[in-house]
């Protein structure tokens, strides 16, 4: 019997292809650099932000200062220009994405969420509408460590109260997620309704033939 759903957030139930995107390139053309230059180094600091060891301004720096651009001015902007891009993800959330943590709180069913984020994603998921329905929220920016640690989901069901058979997982797939919930013991259900909106070079986790898979949000309520 399911007594808890856990979910990702990005691609699932937000998108980054919806509303204002900011992604490298657009980036790398604000301040004027190459792409594949600014790409390798925001790359290398992906775990520090992920974990929580510099903030989004904090890593512009390094990035910048490692490419000689480095500006106050250049940091702030950058980072204003994220977050107002971050609003518009989560003014464009579906309305499915909330029906469905509405139906499952409904049920009396306990709600997780396991997410790598960066520091200002994090405040937004704080600040989402969607946050309060989160029994238990573990953000990767918070934790110290990132998806697929196992520490996470074992630390997710020992904080809802649950066993892992009584989990299940939703997400796109990203980080190896489904693996490690699988490994853990979960469910995993891969969702899929984001999965046309990406676009090269950003492209979607693939979809894995060995994973149940729920082409809807309300598709996941087949599964418990």
């Amino acid at each position: 019997m399911i007594k808890a759903v856990i979910f990702d957030m990005f691609e699932t139930l937000v998108t980054l292809f919806t509303g204002k995107i900011y992604f490298s390139e657009d980036i790398a053309a604000d301040v004027g650099v190459d792409l594949q230059e600014f790409r390798k180094g925001w790359h290398k600091t992906e775990e520090g932000r992920s974990i929580g060891e510099y903030t989004i301004e904090g890593v512009l720096e390094i990035v910048f200062k490692d490419l000689g651009i480095y500006s106050e001015d250049k940091v702030k902007q950058i980072a204003e220009n994220r977050r107002e891009c971050l609003k518009t993800t989560f003014d464009a959330m579906p309305e499915d994405s909330f029906n469905l943590l509405k139906e499952l709180k409904n049920r009396g069913i306990k709600i997780g969420l396991i997410t790598n984020t960066f520091s200002d994603e994090r405040d937004f998921i704080r600040q989402s509408v969607l946050f309060p329905y989160f029994d238990v929220a573990l953000i990767s920016y918070e934790q110290g460590i990132r998806k697929p640690a196992p520490e996470l989901f074992s630390k997710m069901t020992k904080e809802l109260g649950v066993k892992p058979e009584e989990c299940l997982y939703v997400g796109d797939g990203g980080s190896r997620e489904l693996f490690a919930a699988r490994d853990a013991g979960m469910h995993p259900v891969q969702c899929t309704w984001f999965h046309d909106l990406a676009f090269e070079p950003h492209v979607p986790c693939p979809i894995y033939d060995e994973f149940d898979h729920a082409n809807t949000q309300l598709e996941v309520l087949n599964y418990l």
